[in-house]
């Protein structure tokens, strides 16, 4: 077993209606004096009357809406320019990926503030980098993690609802893929055991409660279940990656998702929707077709992705599925800590799962 790194969270974290007051607080004790704000043009309008009463020095920065290496070398010259002595990020995990790697390139503290809970972004160490044409091209772990993560679900409570259905497919993988990686360890260092602990509380929290959260969402309600559900998504889903190091992190529904990115018809489709049909080809590719059809009805009520056609993939299916076997199963690619990744394999994995979906809803009509 290779050695663990444990980057289990933030310094500090606050969820909580009123967690922008409480960031400018944090701010202030720590001596802070101005910072660079880099956010998109949904995420400010979702999160502007909650900054608007605070009392900070902030240089607004618009991103350009991919987190690309260009993007990251293009705004760390902006906030080079800007003299900032510590970074802000305001949106959606594209936004939080690109000022993490930012804060890393120009060393300074950054403080993450989500105005979505579609993945555990704000919390991980992590960026994922794509090209300008949002195809995936591979992901970076940093050093530092984030000085604060302030999630206000007041923000949350108005993104739209596909977000939060896409982040609570995206965290389910958290327990797919790090059983997978886990399964035959032994014995298992403590910190794998709090990874897989809170893998397992991601799976629990999101099945039982996933629906009442977006029903919650439709009707604008911060109830418990939806703050626990984001907290799954934000922080338990964090902590699997943060303490288990990669025996956490991905495995093959990442690579699927990320096999998909160069289908074109996918590009439109959210990281979380994509990941949680990676769920089933992995589950399909370790021949526990059982477990999806245990799946099936939890995907079904939530409208997550079953099918390539659910991705907007039509006509050549067998073309669609060796284009993103071929992208999933490349040297390096995360699919291959399981015990079988071949192209092959996974070609012939996604077909069956096509066929096993197929004959499911066609039984329960």
């Amino acid at each position: 077993m290779s050695q663990i790194t444990v980057q289990g969270a933030p310094n500090i974290y606050v969820c909580e209606a009123g967690a922008l007051t409480r960031m400018e607080e944090v701010i202030k004790k720590q001596g802070f004096k101005k910072g660079a704000l880099i956010h998109g043009v949904k995420s400010w309008e979702a999160s502007h009357e909650k900054f608007a009463s605070l009392d900070l020095t902030l240089t607004h920065m618009l991103y350009g809406g991919e987190c690309s290496k260009v993007e990251v070398a293009r705004m760390e010259q902006a906030v080079l320019a800007e003299q900032a002595d510590y970074l802000i990020g305001v949106g959606g995990g594209k936004v939080l990926d690109l000022v993490k790697a930012i804060a890393h390139t120009v060393n300074k503290p950054y403080i993450l503030v989500p105005t979505l809970a579609s993945n555990c972004a704000p919390w991980t160490p992590l960026s994922v980098f794509y090209d300008e044409n949002g195809k995936f091209i591979n992901y970076e772990i940093f050093p530092h993690n984030a000085f604060m993560v302030a999630v206000d679900p007041e923000i949350i409570i108005h993104s739209p609802k596909d977000y939060l259905r896409a982040g609570i497919g995206d965290t389910i993988a958290k327990w797919y893929e790090a059983e997978v990686l886990i399964r035959d360890m032994a014995p298992k260092p403590l910190a794998i055991e709090v990874s897989i602990h809170a893998a397992q509380l991601c799976r629990d929290v999101l099945i039982d409660e996933g629906l009442d959260a977006i029903k919650a969402l439709e009707e604008k309600a911060v109830t418990p279940s939806f703050i626990r559900v984001i907290e799954t998504i934000i922080m338990a889903g964090g902590m699997v990656g943060g303490y288990g190091d990669r025996y956490g992190r991905i495995a093959g529904a990442h690579a699927i998702h990320n096999g998909l990115t160069t289908l074109p018809e996918t590009h439109s489709c959210l990281h979380g929707d994509k990941v949680a049909y990676g769920i089933l080809v992995q589950l399909a590719l370790d021949n526990n077709l059982e477990e999806v059809t245990t799946l099936l009805p939890f995907y079904n009520r939530l409208n997550l992705p079953v099918s390539l056609t659910d991705l907007n993939v039509s006509g050549n299916l067998a073309d669609a599925f060796n284009k993103t076997a071929s992208a999933a199963t490349k040297e390096g690619e995360s699919i291959h800590f399981m015990k079988h990744s071949s192209m092959e394999a996974v070609e012939a994995a996604m077909s069956q799962l096509e066929e096993h979906v197929q004959s499911y809803f066609n039984l329960a009509k």
